[in-house]
């Protein structure tokens, strides 16, 4: 039978060695690996190479942590650029498989990896499903979805190099994975917060109480969530509810895991993945504990190495606690680019989130809207009612959310509460932000 590991004091005899790593070890590990990773994007990336030379620097410049500092940043603007691979740092055919964003907003980003870059990919994942709680042994359903998307096969391939039983159920068909959990009983699910609500919506929808399932742990990532909602499953649905965090230009999910002993925040998995937390607006490198912008250099990768990479992420780095190895970083409460700046007033969708969570008869699944009227913006609030919710709760949610945000951020609000399951959802996520304004005034 494997372990139930939920709550309780952390199993040390499941870290693997690099968790057992002292400081200093650690340490030498980063800039042995750090060193050669740079040297790899120099001499096989012409991206890299004309970067470092513009900025007067190359991989033996590199003599401590700190000298990362000196090096460029590389954005996602760079990786579009050179689409489809000019990012790679192999010969295509050591490629042995191609993921890719959705492409939305501008040409796709690719990333790809080699035979090593899967193994190691697949033992980050691993590593962080132990962190949450998984033990060899565990059914584990994943409803990420699956494709171009790095979070369905991420998930996928970590859960089977831990020894568990995997349920491919990916995204969608919402009926039909609430019976799948009622069949399968799997003790672990891997999705995007909001979609493992709507599932709790569909389970309280076929009067079946969430809290009687089989899960005990959830394992959520791909887009922010709050406290709030942190609290709102697991008192729904009787789980403990941890963070994962990835992203496709660093590798995918498995950069950093929240363990379920603390829940304080998430560990960076730091022997693959060296940090920085920079100002924002100056590029300024922050000490440990101060807010800002998340960078990623990555350590282990060869088909595609990143170097600095701005994730556009805010967030800071603290001590590490159930793994002291790693430094962990907080819950990511905004991005760079989804700051609005409206009428004066800087608002994030996470305070937006606190205050829908709130509020009687709307669900957790809401979409803020920006127009421009004249020459004023404007921002709609919309918000998905619960299933069954009355007109007249309906209505009241309208003023109650308006007066959260005017009283709470200070600006004031449209607001609409729309059917359940009517705001559009990609890979079980849904756009926060979708701004309508003229694009040559906006």
């Amino acid at each position: 039978m494997p372990e139930a590991a939920t709550g309780g004091a952390t199993d040390s005899t499941a870290f693997d060695e690099a968790e057992r790593l002292s400081p200093d070890a650690l340490r030498d590990l980063q800039l042995t690996r750090l060193r050669a990773s740079l040297r790899h994007a120099y001499d096989h990336v012409p991206f890299y190479r004309a970067a470092f030379d513009r900025a007067g620097v190359r991989p033996e410049d590199c003599r401590t942590l700190g000298d990362l500092a000196r090096f460029p940043f590389t954005v996602k603007d760079d990786l579009r650029a050179q689409y489809p691979f000019g990012m790679f740092a192999v010969p295509k055919e050591e490629v042995r498989r191609l993921h890719a964003s959705s492409g939305t907003t501008g040409r796709p980003t690719v990333v790809g990896y080699t035979e090593r870059d899967l193994a190691h990919w697949a033992d980050v994942v691993a590593r962080s499903i132990r962190a949450a709680g998984g033990r060899p042994g565990h059914t584990i359903h994943i409803a990420y979805g699956y494709g171009l998307f790095t979070g369905g096969l991420g998930a996928h391939y970590g859960a089977e190099r831990l020894g568990c039983t995997v349920v491919p159920a990916s995204g969608g068909m919402t009926g039909r994975q609430v019976q799948i959990i009622q069949d399968f009983r799997p003790e672990i699910i891997m999705v995007t917060p909001s979609y493992m609500l709507t599932l709790l919506d569909e389970f309280e929808r076929q009067g079946i109480d969430p809290r009687s399932t089989s899960l005990k742990v959830g394992i959520f990532g791909a887009e922010p969530w709050t406290e709030q909602m942190r609290r709102e499953i697991e008192e729904r649905f009787a789980i403990d509810a941890v963070d994962i965090y990835g992203l496709s230009e660093v590798m995918g999910p498995g950069v950093a895991q929240e363990c379920v002993e603390t829940k304080d925040g998430l560990h960076i998995w730091e022997d693959h993945f060296y940090p920085e937390v920079v100002d924002p607006v100056t590029g300024e490198v922050l000490p440990d504990g101060e807010h800002g912008e998340l960078v990623f250099t990555s350590l282990t990768k060869e088909a595609m190495p990143v170097v600095r990479y701005r994730t556009r992420d805010l967030t800071r780095l603290l001590p590490g606690t159930a793994r002291p190895a790693f430094r962990r970083m907080e819950k990511i409460t905004g991005r760079c680019d989804d700051m609005i700046i409206l009428r004066g007033v800087n608002l994030f969708p996470a305070q937006i989130e606190e205050i829908v969570l709130r509020t009687p008869g709307v669900a957790p699944h809401f979409q803020l809207r920006l127009t421009r009227e004249g020459r004023m913006d404007h921002l709609t609030v919309r918000a998905e009612a619960r299933p069954g919710a009355t007109p007249e709760a309906r209505t009241a949610a309208v003023g109650l959310i308006a007066r959260g945000v005017k009283e709470g951020i200070g600006v004031s609000v449209a607001v609409e509460i729309v059917d359940p399951e009517t705001l559009e959802r990609s890979v079980g996520k849904i756009k926060r932000i979708v701004d309508a304004r003229p694009r040559d005034t906006a």
